[in-house]
């Protein structure tokens, strides 16, 4: 039977250590504070944000919460800039995707790369490929080396396979991964025998967006496996990663599982990004 690598734990060490370096700041009156931004009232943005306000309480985060209907595009880009020039607030978020009356893409080109705590600038993007102290990683691939160093597992000259090569998750996984010298293979769509390069892995990510993708022959019993996806499956009525672990748990060294895997991490890690902003911002 796999080592369960569970997330919650892994969220409370880092949630706990953020709330000190909070209180840290607070004491000389900076309060670490959030911008999250919604338009409309989609469930999945709704769930995410329960998650996103119990761990800012948690961390000693202040959070503004901006709700917009989407018909209020004008007042949503005006929000959004005064936030951004606003010296008080550390970090914006905002829920993906906006509504087409909304250019996300010029949003995006404008945050400042010291309050994109979720990792979506070209700034960030490009420190993370450099191993340059510019921005923050996307918070999910951050959320996977966190969970990897709460376990022990040090990647340090293993071989890692990145199943997926999204900016979101994939790529900027892999160059963590690389930073902290493991061996990396990216695998995505038009990589033939995918399955058969993912069994010589050590450190297998599945980042692929498909539920149950990763089966039996991508796995060994070495290797540590770290499950990205969060995928409903409506004929099982629950949500399922995209590894197969029924399958694969009894064949690996150590697994993630889905839920309460990575998906717990990253609320953590995002509430760390603001901490960490909020002091590089008042040194």
């Amino acid at each position: 039977m796999a080592e369960l690598l569970k997330g919650v734990p892994v969220a409370k060490a880092l949630t706990e250590e953020t709330a000190k370096k909070a209180a840290l700041l607070r004491e000389k009156g900076i309060v670490p504070t959030l911008a999250l931004l919604r338009v409309g009232e989609r469930a999945e943005d709704l769930a995410y944000e329960k998650q996103i306000i119990k761990r800012c309480e948690e961390a000693s985060v202040a959070l503004r919460l901006m709700v917009f209907a989407e018909t209020e595009a004008e007042e949503f880009v005006r929000c959004f800039h005064e936030q951004n020039n606003d010296p008080a607030v550390h970090g914006i978020m905002w829920f993906r995707p906006l509504p087409k009356e909304i250019d996300g893409e010029a949003l995006r080109r404008a945050l400042d790369p010291s309050k994109d705590v979720d990792g979506c600038t070209d700034g960030s993007l490009a420190g993370v490929f450099a191993g340059r102290d510019v921005g923050f990683a996307p918070c999910t691939a951050q959320a996977v080396m966190e969970v990897l160093h709460f376990y022990g597992v040090d990647p340090k000259g293993k071989r890692a396979v990145v199943l997926g090569r999204s900016l979101v998750v994939g790529r900027p996984v892999g160059m963590l991964l690389m930073h902290e010298n493991a061996t990396v293979t990216i695998c995505h769509t038009k990589t033939e025998n995918a399955a058969a390069i993912a069994r010589e892995a050590e450190i297998l990510v599945g980042a692929v967006g498909q539920a149950r993708m990763v089966a039996a022959e991508y796995v060994n019993p070495s290797q540590t496996v770290i499950d990205v996806g969060i995928n409903w499956d409506a004929h099982m009525g629950k949500l399922v990663g995209d590894v197969d672990f029924e399958v694969t748990e009894p064949l690996v060294r150590a697994i993630t599982p889905v839920p309460s895997g990575v998906g717990s991490v990253t609320t953590a890690v995002l509430c760390s990004h603001v901490v960490e902003s909020a002091e590089k911002l008042n040194k």
